[in-house]
């Protein structure tokens, strides 16, 4: 399997570049604040299994991309996330990063497909204009076993705030920012266990629970890029087989 910078060729000062919304864009680390600078570093260099355990099978599963999306807020540095309906099927109620399938106006899944397809989704879900957004990495992809989705992180800046919220309300209950001193606080730190035994980090954070795989990515950006804090792991929220 190949890596990120192998797949996509991002790595500080270089760029590739790639139609979208009728514009260009580039994959570049370019210009970033220096607080994302760790960031910026791990992805260009993180291996799949640093990320997670549940690694994509040789075959199948259904490609799809989130956006990982990095602000300047009111606290400093935040993450945008969005809180799913309540009525879904499936992970209703539950906070995740924008993103969703890859369709097929968003091009290779093996090429730029999930950059395109990860702002196509956040301007969807939460109104964002993809013009504010540089886009300074990609990282492995992972599996979400449950729904079968083969998941492309991609990681933004956004250098161009324009206002967001829920586009749909039947889709996503609400659209929120979390600053990453409350993500890094261990006072907001648990870890959850679900009735299948999976135990996993999960962050207590702006009147909800993230937890699942946008916790583990959460978790492990934190981590590598050398802001985690020392956390109490045996403080668990125990979950439900609803969830």
């Amino acid at each position: 399997m190949r890596s990120a910078r192998e797949q996509y060729g991002e790595e500080t000062g270089t760029r590739a570049r790639t139609a979208a919304y009728g514009r260009e864009i580039a994959v570049t680390a370019d210009g970033l604040p220096e607080w994302l600078t760790p960031v910026a570093r791990a992805a260009a260099t993180i291996e799949p299994r640093q990320l997670s355990r549940f690694l994509p099978p040789e075959s199948g599963g259904r490609q799809s991309a989130v956006l990982i999306l990095f602000g300047q807020g009111p606290r400093g540095p935040e993450l945008l996330l969005l809180e799913r309906a309540g009525t879904l099927r499936s992970h209703a109620g539950q906070p995740s990063f924008p993103g969703g399938a890859l369709d097929p106006e968003d091009g290779d899944p093996e090429g730029h497909g999930p950059v395109r397809a990860a702002l196509r989704e956040a301007k969807e879900e939460t109104g964002l204009d993809p013009a504010g957004v540089q886009v300074f990495g990609v990282l492995p992809r992972l599996y979400i076993p449950v729904s079968g989705f083969v998941v492309t992180p991609v990681l933004g800046w956004w250098r161009e705030p324009t206002p967001v919220g829920a586009v749909d309300q039947a889709e996503t209950a609400r659209v929120f920012t979390v600053p990453v001193a409350d993500l890094t606080d261990p006072e907001h730190r648990v870890t959850t266990r679900h009735p299948s035994g999976h135990v996993g980090p999960a962050f207590l954070v702006q009147d909800a629970l993230v937890w699942g795989f946008t916790a583990g990515v959460i978790d492990r950006i934190l981590h590598y890029a050398g802001w985690e804090i020392p956390w109490d792991r045996d403080k668990q929220v125990p979950l439900d087989w609803r969830s």
